[in-house]
């Protein structure tokens, strides 16, 4: 089992920034790759961005390149998204995602994440 617990949203104005943290726990395989997603009201869920853990490969949306940035901190459990430049369609619930190797493709397709957070809002003003 794995347990992701996210935070860190928030209310920001246009042009601020925000760092999404996710604190994972429980079995360390099963979480090798984690992935940020998000949910707009009436929207579908997207996917932001993923990393690997065994490869380092990273991923991002094409809409967030350049503006958003993943890292882990292996000691503290833990996979950061920090998100600079936001723009009020940012506004979403952010999820945590993790799942284990071999996926099928990369980045891993939603439906082989095992492991999803709550959630945390992050609403943009403009």
């Amino acid at each position: 089992q794995v347990q992701l617990v996210e935070s860190g949203g928030g209310l920001v104005q246009a042009g601020g920034s925000l760092r999404l943290s996710c604190a994972a726990s429980g079995n360390i395989v099963r979480r090798e790759t984690m992935g940020w997603y998000r949910q707009a009201p009436g929207k579908e869920r997207e996917r932001i961005s993923c990393i690997s853990s065994r490869s380092g490969s990273t991923y991002y949306r094409g809409s967030v390149k350049g503006r958003f940035t993943i890292s882990s901190d292996n000691a503290k459990n833990t996979v950061y998204l920090q998100m600079n430049s936001l723009k009020p369609e940012d506004t979403a619930v952010y999820y945590c995602a993790a799942g284990g190797w071999p996926w099928s493709t990369w980045p891993p397709p939603d439906r082989e994440y095992d492991y999803w957070g709550q959630g945390t809002q992050v609403t943009v003003s403009s």
